[in-house]
């Protein structure tokens, strides 16, 4: 009988991918992780707070499975959140989620969980993989796009992902909360967050305020012809494509083109001038394994959420790549990362340059 370790959260999706692994006859074990919170706020991780501990060794319970678990607090404090506050100082606008999936999930669980004994690790992502006549392993979108989660698989390996289960990918999300309730399980009705955990439900800027205020000083702000048109508060409290709260007076609305952190400058300027067509990833990741012998098309995404736009890819020296658009695309931002599929299949993606 295959071992499985699920990654629980309390949450409806990994409730229902444990239960569904012990249906088909997994010899499973639910593991959580304990994450990091500020001092003062050590309850307020919403991936760990009690109630989510609770809820996930109900189901654990009701599952008859065993449950434990693993304390990561600091290697989750000195990784995923020193690289969020890190990409601010830089005048990035970093994605924690892409470190937390690399480092801690895919990294250190799958660690505990292969030398507990299992065989795989399953967790709620909406996901599916697929192993080619050649024995590679290929990443494919969820059945229901709207809940699509690998823009923050594109950074598994093929040695990951063949220890990788997601057995929700295969449902549209009303189906996944019918499942729970057919369980029995308590987390049917839960509701889900798409917040950053370790933010508790805040402003980040805030929490840049309090942990590392250092890094956020005041500057100019310009537009593309060089003229200074007023004072940024300090550039980890923007992003590009911002508009409101720039407190600049302007007949126009002006946004947030570029963060020049070499200068410490805030270059805006109208919608008409937001955009590009070109980017380039670095520390690429391909998940067949290898990088594409020359230039290719495909899909891109730039943001979660943003939706897929036509490219030309070019691969470069030192795991980097070159994205041409067929059309100017307008939020690109450094520090969020650039997602390549050809249809359902995810292709790689790296951190936009």
């Amino acid at each position: 009988m295959p071992k499985v370790v699920v990654a629980m959260s309390g949450g409806v999706d990994s409730s229902v991918a444990a239960a569904l692994l012990k249906q088909q006859g997994y010899e499973v074990t639910g593991m959580m992780l304990r994450l990091w919170s500020e001092a003062g706020n050590e309850e307020s991780n919403r991936c760990c707070t009690p109630d989510s501990m609770a809820q996930a060794r109900r189901v654990a319970a009701i599952l008859d499975i065993p449950f434990y678990a693993i304390d990561v607090k600091e290697k989750f404090r000195s990784t995923v959140v020193q690289s969020f506050l890190d990409g601010y100082a830089q005048g990035l606008t970093p994605n924690p989620c892409l470190v937390c999936n690399r480092l801690i999930k895919w990294g250190l669980l799958l660690e505990h969980a292969l030398a507990f004994g299992a065989d795989y690790l399953a967790t709620g992502h909406y996901a599916r993989t697929r192993k080619t006549v050649d024995g590679r392993f290929e990443l494919l979108r969820s059945a229901d796009h709207s809940k699509d989660q690998t823009y923050v698989l594109h950074i598994l390996t093929q040695a990951q992902l063949g220890h990788a289960l997601f057995p929700v990918g295969e449902y549209p999300k009303p189906e996944i909360r019918a499942l729970a309730r057919n369980f029995g399980l308590p987390t049917a009705s839960r509701s889900e967050s798409q917040d950053l955990c370790f933010l508790g439900g805040e402003d980040y800027r805030d929490f840049i305020r309090r942990n590392a205020p250092q890094i956020a000083h005041p500057g100019p702000i310009l537009t593309r012809a060089g003229k200074v048109i007023g004072e940024h508060q300090g550039l980890a409290y923007y992003t590009i494509g911002q508009r409101k709260g720039l407190g600049v007076p302007s007949t126009v609305p002006l946004y947030v083109l570029a963060k020049e952190a070499a200068t410490n400058t805030l270059v805006v300027g109208v919608e008409t001038e937001l955009g590009s067509s070109e980017l380039v990833a670095r520390a690429v990741n391909w998940i067949a394994g290898e990088t594409p012998a020359g230039a290719l098309r495909a899909q891109v995404k730039t943001r979660y959420t943003a939706r897929e736009a036509w490219a030309v890819l070019t691969p470069q020296a030192g795991e980097r790549v070159a994205v041409h658009f067929d059309a100017p695309q307008r939020d690109i931002t450094p520090g969020q990362a650039a997602v390549f599929y050809d249809g359902e299949l995810l292709l790689g993606g790296g951190l936009i340059d």
